[in-house]
């Protein structure tokens, strides 16, 4: 298929929580063009959503490991949450510090309906987290202190994309 346009913050569908994939949807080209689209430099993850398709699955390129889960449910985070510096392809350009959890276990099915189980530490935690909250109509900087949160905020009006 194809690598495919991101969304940018004041897309609606970004705000909007996604469908789950029934066992009848043919889903496979949206697979194909979430890893298409994940396989670009510097990129840790895709989620349907930030290209426009309002269905729950995502693709994640983290440490060489590129892959895709359908229905991901984030069934498990574990120890200390930690300030990590992180951004979002669907607000370029920018980097704010928001607090995750440094274990993440997801689980979900393949496009055969297998189960498939990823867990992680690290920027696997992170980008687990990440791409479930886009699925849930969420953006890494909804979970911003509210200071913090209004300096964002105020920097990406001032966006040239905005």
């Amino acid at each position: 298929m194809t690598e495919r346009q991101i969304r940018i913050f004041g897309d609606p569908v970004l705000k909007t929580v996604s469908d789950p994939v029934r066992p009848t949807d043919d889903v496979a080209g949206l697979v194909e063009d979430l890893l298409d689209s994940v396989k670009v430099a510097g990129r840790a993850g895709v989620a349907a959503p930030q290209i426009g398709v309002n269905q729950r699955v995502f693709s994640y390129n983290v440490d060489g490991e590129i892959g895709y889960v359908i229905n991901p449910q984030l069934v498990e985070v574990s120890g200390e949450p930690e300030l990590v510096d992180e951004g979002c392809l669907s607000i370029p350009g920018f980097y704010f510090q928001r607090l995750r959890y440094p274990y993440a276990r997801v689980t979900g099915v393949d496009l055969n309906g297998d189960p498939i189980e990823l867990e992680g530490t690290g920027v696997m935690a992170q980008a687990l987290q990440h791409e479930t909250d886009h699925l849930d109509g969420k953006l890494f900087i909804d979970g911003l202190e509210k200071p913090a949160r209004r300096e964002a905020m105020a920097a990406i009006r001032s966006a040239p994309w905005f």
